[in-house]
């Protein structure tokens, strides 16, 4: 499986949808995408996760990381959308209490 994600922004807002499998073949290419974005003070990005059906330990990575380089850089993130079993990963390594996680919220995909 493959492993897209695409951004809109929107008033001061960058909307990132991704979509697939989170895993060792695809993260460089999260990462990179990751890395493009640029953060501005006072910028909220807001990741919706709905669509990923599977992540391991290295898309924690790098979503931690972003979320680090976005705190330095004075921005917000908020990821969104996580199915249960994502939601149980965050919990289960204490990310879910570091991070903001939002998982009730449905954010559709205005093209």
């Amino acid at each position: 499986m493959d492993m897209a994600i695409h951004f809109k922004e929107l008033d001061n807002k960058l909307y990132g949808f991704v979509e697939g499998e989170i895993d060792t073949f695809t993260a460089s290419r999260l990462r990179e995408e990751l890395e493009a974005v640029k953060i501005t003070e006072g910028l909220e990005i807001e990741l919706n996760l709905s669509k990923v059906n599977y992540m391991d330990s290295t898309g924690l990575g790098i979503f931690v990381a972003f979320y680090k380089r976005a705190l330095r850089e004075k921005g917000k993130v908020k990821l969104v959308g996580l199915s249960n079993r994502l939601q149980r990963l965050f919990e289960i390594t204490g990310l879910s209490d570091l991070m903001d996680i939002e998982t009730d919220k449905k954010v559709e995909l205005r093209k």
